[in-house]
């Protein structure tokens, strides 16, 4: 059984239910997720679309339909009693479920670690006493658990196998209709429709200033396939500046930019694998930024920094997220070599770190090992 509450969680379920069904093709899947998981081969139970939300007042709107998603959950694992529970992300849902889960005697991999690096470390040995085994993406996130006895695997960060653009760089300029000889900014203001509201206006009120600077200038921007054309126009059609989209070609489009704006995420660490220079910006409600101020523990909210120990990536959030930082610091980035050459070596540092991937493979081996009466854990 898995429980996926975000797209991101989707996809990793479903990569992992593939490489699972390689152990034994007749294997069965149930559970909460997207369309991916669906097309894997897995019975989805719930679609948790409804409940992909960020931030603590997204959470409250949207309360009354994440507990009855719970409910649901907790009764198919009472009536369906299976063999394991693969808990991927969206952790404070899946906490409450692990917790059931291990009442009623259920095998529970917990996939993708909370940030108790970030906030509330005390969690890990929570999450220690309804689970059987974390999975973890980020290599540094083991010492956490192993401190309070925990069993921990890291399997290798998703992105790491998926990354990798499907053309060269010069076909994709064809394909793009861009000038070779000019330069090209990416624009990568989120995947959720809140994250657009908040970033693209800024992001091309950005551009526009670039643009007065640069006249050649090119702009690109990956569309997120739970972004409707709708949305992404409302906004496009108010600017000045031409902003060329694609759709689901994300890294195609990365690797032709000189430089990236970005809303923090995991499209940081994708950026970083590519080795693309960028600037990081994100903003919350007041009162969701208020309560994480008070609440968070850590210096960084970009992944490469947060990867790195140190800030190799500018980071400009909540009143600092303003098109006047961005425009410098993608301007910065653009004329100062030395600094846009310096901050390419630390990606290419952090992609090290993170090693040769694998994490699908890795993941469906933990599980089996954990499936198979046997073996131990």
């Amino acid at each position: 059984m898995f429980s996926a509450g975000e797209s991101s969680g989707d996809q990793h379920a479903a990569n992992m239910f593939l490489e699972l069904r390689k152990y034994r093709p007749d294997i069965r899947g149930i559970g909460m997720g997207g369309a991916k998981m669906a097309q894997a081969g897995i019975d989805v139970r719930y679609d948790s679309s409804n409940i992909a939300v960020i931030g603590l007042i997204e959470v409250i709107k949207h309360y009354g339909e994440i507990r009855r998603a719970l409910k649901l959950m907790q009764k198919l694992i009472s009536d369906e009693q299976p063999d394991l529970l693969v808990c991927v992300d969206y952790k404070e849902f899946n906490f409450k479920l692990a917790r059931y889960a291990k009442q009623c005697g259920i095998k529970v991999l917990f996939y993708v670690s909370p940030q108790i690096w970030a906030w509330r470390p005390g969690r890990v040995k929570k999450y220690g006493e309804v689970i059987d085994m974390m999975a973890v993406i980020f290599p540094f996130e083991t010492a956490y658990y192993e401190a309070e006895s925990v069993p921990v695997r890291y399997v290798g960060h998703p992105s790491v196998d998926k990354v990798h653009a499907q053309y060269s760089k010069e076909e994709d300029l064809v394909r793009f209709g861009l000038d070779q000889k000019k330069t090209i900014i990416g624009l990568l203001p989120g995947s959720r429709a809140n994250e657009i509201k908040r970033m693209l206006p800024v992001m091309l009120k950005a551009a526009e200033e670039i643009q007065n600077d640069m006249p050649e200038v090119q702009f690109l921007l990956p569309q997120a396939d739970s972004i409707s054309d709708a949305l992404l126009e409302a906004y496009l059609s108010q600017s000045p500046v031409k902003i060329i989209t694609v759709k689901n070609q994300p890294y195609d489009v990365i690797q032709c930019c000189d430089a990236v704006m970005t809303t923090s995420g995991t499209a940081t660490l994708e950026i970083a694998l590519l080795t693309v220079p960028m600037v990081i910006t994100y903003k919350l409600s007041p009162l969701t930024f208020i309560l994480g101020r008070w609440l968070v523990n850590t210096r960084f909210i970009g992944l490469p920094n947060i990867i790195a120990g140190k800030g190799i990536v500018k980071e400009f959030i909540q009143h600092e997220a303003t098109s006047e930082n961005l425009a410098a610091e993608v301007n910065r980035i653009l004329t100062d070599k030395v600094y846009a050459g310096a901050m390419r070596d630390n990606l290419t540092q952090v992609k090290a770190q993170l090693g040769e991937g694998g994490g699908s493979k890795n993941m469906a081996e933990l599980a089996w090992t954990m499936l198979s009466k046997n073996e131990a854990i």
